[in-house]
């Protein structure tokens, strides 16, 4: 399962991989000679040798790199069930929830800091907004880097990068896939890939490759019904021997009521085995489905300039439309007048509210110029790459509804009284940067190599609200320089062991609020520097890739702190929130089976805090130690594979003066699958139950607005599909 991973890969021969590459050139032309019938093939193989398309350092195999990254390919996602990024959770340790709703945006953990969805977040490479639904069935892999990111992104949360691969055309496929699972939920795609040949005879010039999703969606978790669809096209030309044109486009739409979380009662936290995980509190007979729509296309050309340069401009727009709308429960107000802002009520009551926010348009644009090359200084190879890239955002929003709705409880079996009065303002931001990089890989002789990099990012960032008196607008706007170093070693003990050491920065940018009651409004903050140094091994041979590191991360943060003379808030750096950790990574091969393994254990703490009660502290909802299984193996049955999947995760923390705090819990997961071939054809059947004791527990408790959530675990799912590979 990926690079740091460097796991082995069920996967479909050349099935997503781009007939541009050299791996298909043979996949191509076997399939174009007459009369040729090739059996569909199931392969086994390591990813240790994939390029990581966001790392930044070209065709370098992952497991040459000094860092730890993981590629999941489309078919572990099918093996696994997952159909959002929220399921990453369960395929790598070093992943983890952070306010994961059904029927709503996917956040992520990684190494226990909160990726920002707004830009830690790629497709193709290139920063896209995640703040939406993204449906993954027109992906090949998704990636996810794991550590501070200074070098692949201007700004970002620490805790790594995700980047979605598109499908490209390839050899002739055509994949019909039907599913089913859960209460009804029903689902069909299909992916058809073609090339054709020129007017001049050129075998292969042209290629096409088509995508189509339909989804009607009835989960375990009650009042959730809802429906999504992707319809999308990628196409190449080779338009001389040296010169590659790519684009793509892909439209989407995902309609579904969203989950709420639950809460505390009072001070207690409520036994998990009381709770119905197929409760859901967005059940008001008013409840509206969450909308989102997504249209996207790229470009890419790519030319060969010589036997060892290359010249790339990739540019791409997302433009994404929003219904945001919840019957939201938040704190409570007990009969005796008693307001509890980070809990509901100790009898299980709440105040419930109509949230609505529609029409929000949020749009990016991206362009990427850059040159990747050889060459020879100083008796070393370098491999070089730089370029610049820019980049614009904006959204605009209108006024929303945030009105107080009447009492609703835990059981959902109260009503409440829809108020959808837009009163409440919203905020539109305009963002555009321009990013300029270098990066180089020295080969100082065969056993050492040296790797730097350097990202010089210049931003500007403003944002006013809207629905407001006109003059309150509350505008802010700022301008930032900041430059991002990144540097490593690695060493190989013999051809198959890799020793590395690797130290980089990450940059984050800040602005106080724009309001009255901050003695600093509209001022920006000084860029927040995260710096991250790691320490690791990496081996791989036939019957085992692994690895082992060791990184610590520290990420300033900032505070709102009263001001003594005017009695108003400061916002203000202070101190640290430090991650130190190991993982370790193993995929083991055998004849007929494997195991993929993955864990990590972290120790989280705040420091350096104006206010020492925080010091020491463990940051919420952040798991202390986690660990991810998968086996598989053949059995009696030819084709037939059995899987089981273990899911672990350690307590965390509730609320941030650590006096509560939900215990580990343990999920295993059950499924098969099994390949027939049907004359030149092949059916690919697919089945699985997810939480098959069907554990009760609180899977993640995150605190946001002084406000306590918890989402249980869902309970024990099905699911089962068919794959038709002509």
């Amino acid at each position: 399962m990926g690079a740091g991973f460097m796991s082995g890969a069920w996967a479909q021969a050349s099935a997503d991989q781009p007939a541009s590459s050299p791996a298909s050139s043979t996949a191509v032309s076997r399939a174009a000679e007459p009369g040729t019938a090739l059996p569909q093939v199931t392969v086994r193989g390591s990813n240790a040798q994939a390029s990581l398309s966001v790392g930044g350092f070209g065709e370098t195999p992952l497991a040459k790199l000094p860092l730890q990254a993981n590629v999941i390919t489309s078919d572990q996602l099918a093996d696994r069930g997952l159909t959002s990024l929220a399921g990453l959770t369960s395929v790598d340790a070093s992943v983890s929830d952070s306010y994961n709703s059904t029927g709503y945006v996917s956040y992520l953990k990684i190494r226990g800091y909160d990726l920002d969805n707004r830009f830690n977040y790629r497709r193709d490479g290139l920063p896209i907004n995640a703040e939406t639904a993204l449906n993954l069935s027109n992906k090949s892999s998704v990636e996810v880097l794991k550590g501070t990111s200074g070098i692949q992104a201007g700004t970002s949360a620490p805790g790594g990068l995700v980047n979605l691969v598109v499908k490209r055309p390839t050899a002739d496929l055509t994949t019909v896939k039907l599913g089913v699972s859960e209460r009804g939920t029903t689902e069909a795609a299909l992916d058809w890939s073609r090339r054709f040949s020129d007017a001049y005879g050129h075998n292969n010039a042209f290629g096409l490759r088509v995508n189509l999703q339909a989804s009607h969606l009835a989960p375990e978790l009650r009042d959730a019904k809802g429906n999504e669809w992707l319809m999308a096209v990628a196409g190449d030309w080779r338009l001389t021997p040296d010169t590659l044109v790519e684009a793509e486009v892909e439209l989407n739409r995902h309609s579904q009521p969203s989950q709420p979380g639950f809460s505390l009662l009072g001070t207690t936290l409520p036994d998990a085995h009381s709770i119905d995980p197929r409760t859901n509190l967005n059940n008001q007979p008013w409840s509206q489905p969450v909308v989102f729509e997504g249209r996207t296309a790229s470009l890419r050309v790519q030319h060969q300039v010589t036997a060892d340069w290359k010249l790339q401009a990739h540019g791409a727009v997302q433009r994404l439309v929003t219904d945001d709308r919840l019957a939201y429960p938040f704190g409570c107000t007990a009969a005796d007048g008693t307001y509890w802002a980070s809990s509901y009520c100790p009898d299980g009551t709440f105040d419930q509210y109509d949230f609505r926010s529609d029409n929000e348009h949020r749009n990016s644009a991206a362009l990427d110029l850059s040159a990747q090359g050889q060459l020879t200084l100083g008796g070393m190879r370098h491999e070089v790459s730089t370029g610049v890239l820019f980049s614009r955002f904006y959204s605009r929003l209108q006024g929303q509804a945030y009105n107080y709705a009447g009492t609703g409880d835990i059981t959902g079996s109260l009503p409440t009284t829809a108020d959808p009065t837009l009163g409440g303002a919203n905020t539109n931001r305009d963002e555009h940067s321009t990013e300029l990089y270098l990066r180089d890989a020295v080969q100082f002789n065969a056993q050492w190599q040296g790797w730097v990099g350097l990202r010089h990012t210049r931003l500007s960032r403003g944002s006013y609200q809207v629905n407001v008196a006109a003059g309150e607008e509350a505008r802010t706007q700022y301008r930032q320089s900041v430059t991002t170093p990144w540097l490593g070693v690695s060493y190989a003990i013999d051809p198959q062991l890799m020793a590395y050491a690797s130290w980089g920065e990450g940059i984050e940018s800040d602005v106080t609020p724009n309001r009255t009651d901050y003695v600093n409004q509209g001022q920006a903050l000084p860029a927040l520097r995260s710096r991250q140094w790691e320490l690791g091994l990496k081996a791989g041979n036939r019957t085992v890739d692994w690895s082992v590191n060791y990184f610590e991360i520290r990420k300033p943060t900032s505070r709102d702190v009263t001001d003594d003379a005017t009695g108003n808030l400061v916002r203000r750096p202070d101190g640290t929130q430090d991650h130190r950790g190991v993982e370790a990574q193993a995929d083991f091969k055998w004849t007929g089976g494997g195991l993929q393994a993955s864990v990590m254990r972290l120790h989280a703490r705040r420091h350096g805090s104006s206010d020492n009660s925080l010091n020491g502290l463990k940051p919420v909802n952040v798991p202390e130690s986690s660990a991810k299984l998968l086996g598989r193996q053949a059995v009696w049955l030819p084709g037939l594979e059995l899987q089981a999947g273990l899911v672990f995760e350690g307590r965390r923390m509730v609320l941030p003066d650590n006096s509560l705090s939900i215990p580990s819990w343990t999920r295993l997961d059950l499924g098969a699958r099994y390949e027939q071939m049907v004359g030149r054809q092949t059916l690919v059947w697919r089945a699985g139950v997810d939480n098959v004791t069907d554990r009760r527990a609180w899977r993640e408790s995150p605190y946001q607005y002084q406000h306590v959530y918890l989402y249980p675990l869902a309970g024990r799912t099905w699911r089962a599909s068919v794959e038709w590979i002509l």
